[in-house]
């Protein structure tokens, strides 16, 4: 065994405790900031196709490794990968064998990156091997995605693979069958580049799929196998956005999401024999986020969406999942109550709990009992009462159009007026929206007595074609508008003081943090920027976005190419205009927003005097991942967001 596949299998010190949850502080402490950096500790659980194995991801001195425990004893092993590697996700193949995918730590980054390869091991730990890979491997090279699997083949996995090359984006991805010994089946190669696959419940890839660069679909189909592939649907047709989810029991139809009735979104059935379309759900409000699996994978029988709390429409009343989801939504009142993985024969089922508290529990019911058994929690340091309650809200931008968002206050002061706020801009900023759920940060600024108001300005995803389309070039305009008439509107329903308003984000987050502060410099007394976009002419040359033709084509229809527009709209143009405190964080390591995007609005401050704190992780790429430094950027910004906005009013503290 090459020390590439080596991996060391320790023994669980105390299997039991892997069920156990950690004890929480008690309610009148101050609940760390470290306890809001932390990593997850079970990202997720799934049971074997027996049912007498649970497989984990698992934290492990600061390493993510999988846990393998037999279900009778409660006993098992701890796989870990070599050297920087960790596990990223898993699949059982075959009875008790498992397919796990890797991420690894290079040079100095902090955060680690998908390496493409698929390792395997039996439930023992034993038959250690890489399948699929660049390292260390005889067959196929390149990077491998693992798709899913097909209905009653337990022994086999369907993998996307594209060959490894510098010029990745000139080469096609193929579609693959891979069993546990990494022995590989062609089954399609794509007719487009950035393509993803649909199989039918035979296993046969019958869609490819891409998403263009004017944010829209381009779709083809093939009949069967041995079929050409043809063009069945392409948005800049100005055809409907059209995109293949699965194939229904039969294969004789499939889902796709479409836009429905209402041009919000929806999900359409399309029959295969007569090629027609037809909607079976339209949103009023949002596009549906989900489709649900039935347990033996062979159809949907739900459709999930997220107006405001996340919601289920049944497609078929009286399966056993929609039964089984009945019960379990009455067991566990006001949470999201998910079906996960499932034995071969459907009488035991993985269960997964959340909430806007709750990161995140796992549970085991079995079916015939219609018992669920506790198994374990995400994060088991977080304690759901202690956590704050994240509320929906509507309101109208200045030219009518309706905005979603959510408005977090601090547990216990839910009904409380003039709050110190914390304008939360999510990044993205297209293909990316807020939803309801739990998120560190957000309950990390509310246990210190901050409102969080959350927006989802055009341009986010989740509310039609048309509101995403709407943010195409508005970088400053619109979408900066959409976030200030939030903010009014927090603060002409007396929930925010006007005094004390913060506005903060990451990446296009960050820009709108400090373009907010040069538009509207008498409404945000701080922002916050972090990893943030400040000079447009520069995002155009820097960073890996415009490293390839696809990213160009996308910068140009999002930004404009006026350079001298492009400039208007940077906050490093107009510094000048800035009264608010200001906060830069940065990453040094950041690819996709290189460190210069900050060291310009750095020195932008710096030319006009204006002082500024200055946050810099050399190590660290577009987001903090490293706990110690994650816990240091929640400690700096809350004693920034202290001394400009302070929450003293609200938690007593001077």
């Amino acid at each position: 065994m090459s020390a590439a596949l080596a991996a060391a299998c320790a023994p669980l010190a105390a299997a039991g405790m892997l069920l156990a949850a950690t004890p929480g502080h008690a309610l009148g402490e101050e609940i760390p900031f470290a306890d809001f950096a932390r990593h997850t500790q079970y990202e997720n659980v799934k049971i074997s196709p027996a049912g007498d194995y649970l497989a984990a991801t698992d934290v492990v001195k600061g390493k993510r490794v999988l846990s393998l425990i037999r279900l009778a004893d409660m006993k098992g092993l701890n796989l870990s990968p070599h050297d920087n590697d960790e596990v990223a996700d898993f699949w059982w193949i075959d009875t008790h064998r498992v397919v796990y995918s890797i991420q690894e730590k290079v040079g100095d980054l902090d955060v680690p990156l998908l390496t493409g390869e698929l390792y395997a091991a039996n439930a023992d730990g034993s038959g250690r091997a890489i399948i699929a890979g660049v390292r260390d491997y005889g067959g196929f090279q390149g990077i491998a995605q693992v798709i899913g699997r097909v209905p009653g083949d337990s022994k086999r996995l369907l993998v996307q693979t594209t060959p490894w090359a510098r010029e990745s984006e000139h080469q096609f991805a193929s579609a693959q069958m891979i069993d546990g010994s990494g022995s590989l089946q062609r089954l399609a190669t794509a007719p487009m580049q950035r393509a993803n696959f649909v199989a039918d419940n035979h296993g046969d890839i019958r869609f490819a799929y891409a998403d263009t660069d004017d944010l829209g679909v381009e779709v083809y189909y093939r009949a069967d196998s041995s079929a050409r592939w043809e063009l069945l649907f392409d948005r800049s047709k100005a055809e409907a956005a059209l995109r293949p989810i699965r194939f229904s029991r039969n294969d004789d139809s499939v889902y796709f999401a479409c836009p429905g009735d209402s041009g919000v979104g929806g999900i359409c059935r399309w029959n295969v024999e007569t090629r027609t379309m037809q909607v079976l759900w339209s949103a009023l409000e949002a596009e549906p986020d989900q489709l649900l699996d039935t347990l033996d994978g062979r159809d949907a029988f739900a459709i999930g969406s997220t107006p405001g709390r996340p919601q289920l429409t049944l497609l078929d009343k009286d399966a056993i999942e929609a039964k089984l989801l009945r019960a379990l939504t009455q067991q566990f009142p006001g949470q999201d109550v998910r079906l996960g993985s499932s034995t071969a024969d459907g009488r035991r089922v993985v269960v997964f709990v959340s909430s806007d508290r709750n990161p995140g529990e796992f549970y085991l019911l079995d079916v015939d009992q219609g018992k669920a058994s506790f198994l374990l929690a995400r994060q088991p340091w977080i304690r759901p009462e202690r956590m704050a309650a994240m509320e929906p809200v509507k309101l109208a931008a200045r030219d009518g159009l309706p905005l979603h968002g959510y408005l977090t206050r601090p547990a216990g002061k839910e009904t409380a007026k003039n709050l110190p706020m914390i304008v939360l801009v999510h990044g993205g900023p297209y293909g990316i929206h807020d939803s309801w759920g739990y998120d560190p940060a957000v309950q990390m600024l509310a246990s210190r007595g901050y409102a969080v108001l959350q927006v989802n300005f055009r341009g986010s995803s989740g509310y039609g074609a048309e509101f995403m389309r709407a943010g195409l070039r508005e970088w400053g305009r619109a979408m900066q508008d959409d976030v200030t008439d939030a903010t009014r509107w927090a603060v002409a329903e007396g929930i925010a003081d006007a005094r004390r308003v913060c506005i903060f984000g990451a990446s296009y987050g960050g820009y709108a943090a400090l373009e907010g502060a040069v538009r509207e410099p008498d409404l945000y007394r701080c922002a916050i920027g972090y990893v943030g976009v400040y000079d447009l002419r520069m995002m155009q040359k820097r960073g890996d976005i415009p490293q390839t033709l696809f990213g160009k084509s996308y910068l140009s229809r999002a930004l404009g190419d006026d350079q001298d527009d492009l400039y208007e709209r940077s906050p490093v143009a107009h510094a000048d205009r800035i009264k608010a405190k200001v906060m830069l964080v940065v990453g040094g390591s950041d690819l996709r927003v290189p460190e210069a995007q900050g060291k310009a609005m750095h020195a932008a401050l710096n030319a006009q005097h204006i002082e500024h704190e200055w946050l810099y992780q050399r190590n660290e790429a577009h987001g903090f991942y490293n706990e110690t430094h994650v816990t240091e950027l929640f400690r700096s910004v809350m004693r920034f967001l202290d001394r400009s906005i302070g929450a003293a009013e609200i938690d007593g503290r001077r």
